[in-house]
């Protein structure tokens, strides 16, 4: 099992730093709530998802366990408030309010808002957002929030169908109940593997980072969580639960956001002109060259079919909006 390896792994770095204090909670109580591919709730009620396996690896390095209880996700930053629970990690995304009610980690994704639509629908983003057309979204999801904030501006128009769960709304794309359905990137290319639906584009929306959040005054806690990504950002782990999760395939980035750095391989598309897209993958990142704009996010070195090893992309921090794309 990849996960015992990984906690296997991870206690043998605490044991090698045994001179580093203890940390003083033992159980760990993480309020979950399926949101694939970072929560994914079996059949059997076993949780898995790369939030599962990331916090438990994290969670042998400092010295807890891990509890994952359910929660519903309207009220989840509310138990979280009232001690309820200990953390949330389970594809949660910063946003303005919840910063002021939480204490949130640094991020370890970022993800962008997608549309998804039966495999048959001919209905372009364009058309959703501005035809008074049906959406689903999932209650107490930062989508919705940004969804209703937007609505009736710009000339967008839709009506907003709130689900418990993005599974339950996309059962209701596939039937016809509504005619598309909102969420973030993984969670779209997941279903699209998955169900009868595709991905018809982008809901217009600012991209979002993925942290944990946790009470206020546990700043223990956050610290030791923040310490924990980095150290498994660094290590081979992150990148096979990238692998396992499907979040290391192909994404795509504006052309006028990205510059190559090395030769394109014959047959790849190079650089087209601003507003249209050009291939790029998210891989384990690389030392910046020198030259490098700064900040900026490396993309790219894993091999696939657009890509050899050594063709790297990178992008400008705060440009960096993001289109998933399986090569399939």
């Amino acid at each position: 099992m990849i996960r015992r390896t990984f906690i296997l792994a991870a206690a043998a770095v605490a044991l090698a730093l045994g001179s580093a204090p203890a940390f003083a909670q033992n159980v760990v109580v993480n309020g979950i709530d399926p949101n694939p591919p970072f929560v994914i709730v079996e059949p059997d009620g076993k949780a898995t998802g790369l939030d599962i396996e990331a916090l438990e690896w994290i969670g042998a390095m400092a010295g807890f366990t891990v509890e994952h209880r359910p929660v519903a996700w309207d009220v989840i930053v509310q138990d979280l408030m009232d001690k309820k629970i200990d953390v949330i990690a389970s594809g949660f995304s910063r946003t303005a309010e919840r910063a002021e009610q939480l204490a949130l980690t640094d991020s370890y994704w970022t993800i962008t808002q997608q549309l998804v639509v039966k495999k048959d629908s001919a209905l372009s983003p364009e058309e959703i957002l501005t035809g008074g057309h049906s959406i689903g979204v999932k209650k107490g999801s930062s989508q919705l929030a940004a969804m209703e904030a937007s609505n009736g501006k710009d000339g967008r128009k839709y009506t907003l169908r709130i689900y418990d769960s993005h599974a339950l709304a996309v059962a209701d794309v596939i039937n016809g109940t509504i005619d598309a359905s909102v969420m973030n990137d993984p969670a779209a290319t997941y279903f699209a593997n998955e169900q009868d639906v595709k991905i018809a584009g982008e809901a217009g929306l600012p991209p979002e980072d993925k942290v944990y959040g946790v009470n206020k005054e546990n700043s223990e806690l956050l610290a030791k969580l923040n310490e924990g990504l980095t150290a498994l950002k660094a290590d081979p782990s992150w990148q096979t639960l990238l692998d396992k999760y499907h979040l290391s395939e192909s994404r795509w980035l504006t052309a006028g956001e990205a510059r190559q750095e090395t030769e394109a391989p014959p047959g790849a598309p190079g650089l087209p002109d601003l507003g249209q897209l050009c291939p790029a993958s998210r891989s384990v990142p690389a030392e910046l060259p020198h030259d490098a704009p700064s900040p900026v996010e490396r993309l790219g070195r894993a091999p696939d079919p657009w890509h050899p090893v050594g063709t790297r992309w990178h992008v400008t921090a705060g440009l960096g909006t993001q289109w998933w794309h399986d090569h399939g």
